[in-house]
C-alpha cells in the first residue's frame, strides 16, 4: 500500500523509523534484531536508506596508490524485499542520486516494481567525504528534482531506451526531504521553500522532514509549507539524542540546532547512559507535542540502534 494511502486510512498518528543496511559482510540477522522488537508498534512502513560508494587507496607492488570503489553498506533493494517478505509491511528504498548513473538507477527502480516495492524516497544524497561538495556521476543526476523526474517518467512508462515501445509504467508514490531549518545549500528558507514546492508540483506525494528538535520549528515549515500551497502529507523525522559527542556533532553533520535546554542538559549529564535518557525523554515530549498537533505519522532515525526508538515508542503507541 502506498504511504499516503497508509496515512489517508490512518485514525491516529502513526508509527516507522529507518534503517541503515548491515555493512558488507554481516549478517541480515542483525538488522532483524534491530527490527523485531519494534514491529510492537506496528509500523506501516520502514525506511531503508541507500549508500553510496567510498573511496579507499591501497599501496600496490610499485609504490604507486591504487584508488578503488568500495560500498560498505550494499543491498537496499534486497534488504526491502526481506523486510516486506519477513515483516509483510511496506518497505521505503532511499533512492540517490550520488554514486548512480540514470540507467542503474533505473535498474534499481524496475527490480523494486518487480518486487512489488511501490514507495520511495528520493534523495541527492552526499558528498564523497573527500569532496567538497556534490558531484553527480557521468549521465547522472545532480539533483533530487531530476531524480524525481526520472521515477515519474517511469511511472508514464518513459525509459531511458527512447525505442522501447508500449513500456510497462510503474507505480511508485514518491517522498522527498523538506528542511524546517533550511538545506545547507539554500542561501535562505524562501529559496528552499522554492524548490520543495518545485518538487510537489513535479509530482512528490508527500515530505519527510530531517531531524529536528525544536517543535516550533517544524510548525512555522508545515505553515510555511501550506502557505505556498504545498499540501501533501508532512512527515516529522526525530532523532533521539544518544550520546554527548552529538550535540556537537549533529548540529556540524546535519546543519542543525541543537535547543539551549537540551544541549545544557546533556553537557551536564555524567556519562554517555545518562545523555541517552535526556535525549530519550526530550524526544518522548518532542513527540506527544506532534501528536497533539496532528501529525500523520511519527518517523524516527534509528541508525541501527532499536532501543532508545523503542523506549519512546513504549511510551506513545
Amino acid at each position: 500500500m502506498k504511504i499516503t494511502e497508509q496515512i489517508a486510512n490512518a485514525k491516529k498518528t502513526l508509527f516507522s523509523f529507518e534503517i541503515l543496511p548491515p555493512l558488507k559482510g554481516e549478517n541480515i540477522k542483525n538488522l532483524y534484531s534491530h527490527i523485531d522488537p519494534l514491529m510492537e508498534f506496528k509500523p506501516p512502513f520502514i525506511d531503508v536508506t541507500y549508500h553510496r560508494e567510498e573511496y579507499v587507496y591501497k599501496k600496490r607492488d610499485n609504490g604507486l596508490l591504487e584508488r578503488k570503489s568500495i560500498r560498505k553498506r550494499p543491498g537496499t533493494v534486497g534488504i526491502c524485499a526481506a523486510i516486506k517478505n519477513r515483516y509483510e509491511v511496506e518497505a521505503v528504498p532511499h533512492i540517490i542520486c550520488g554514486g548512480f548513473n540514470k540507467e542503474e538507477t533505473e535498474n534499481a527502480l524496475i527490480d523494486l516494481d518487480f518486487l512489488g516495492i511501490h514507495n520511495v524516497l528520493v534523495l541527492q544524497g552526499d558528498a564523497i567525504k573527500t569532496e567538497p561538495m556534490f558531484v553527480a556521476e557521468p549521465d547522472g543526476h545532480n539533483y533530487a528534482s531530476e531524480l524525481l523526474q526520472q521515477v515519474k517518467d517511469l511511472n508514464h512508462g518513459i525509459y531511458t531506451d527512447e525505442e522501447l515501445q508500449n513500456a510497462a509504467p510503474t507505480d511508485f508514490c514518491i517522498g522527498v526531504a523538506g528542511y524546517p531549518e533550511k538545506h545547507y545549500a539554500a542561501p535562505n528558507m524562501k529559496n528552499d521553500m522554492k524548490y520543495l514546492k518545485m518538487k510537489v508540483e513535479m509530482g512528490a506525494d508527500y515530505i519527510v522532514t530531517q531531524m529536528f528538535f525544536d517543535n516550533q520549528k517544524f510548525f512555522d515549515f508545515v505553515e510555511n509549507c501550506r502557505n505556498e500551497g504545498i499540501n501533501v502529507p508532512i512527515i516529522p523525522g526525530l532523532k533521539p539524542i544518544t550520546t554527548k559527542k552529538q550535540i556537537s556533532v549533529l548540529p556540524r553533520y546535519f546543519h542543525i540546532d541543537i535547543p539551549e535546554d537540551l544541549a545544557d542538559a546533556i553537557d551536564n549529564c555524567k556519562d554517555n547512559a545518562h545523555a541517552k535518557q535526556v535525549g530519550v525523554e526530550w524526544a518522548i515530549q518532542q513527540s506527544k507535542e506532534l501528536m497533539e498537533y496532528g501529525v500523520p505519522v511519527l518517523h524516527y532515525y534509528s541508525m541501527g540502534k532499536s532501543d532508545p526508538v523503542y523506549n519512546i515508542a513504549k511510551e506513545l503507541f
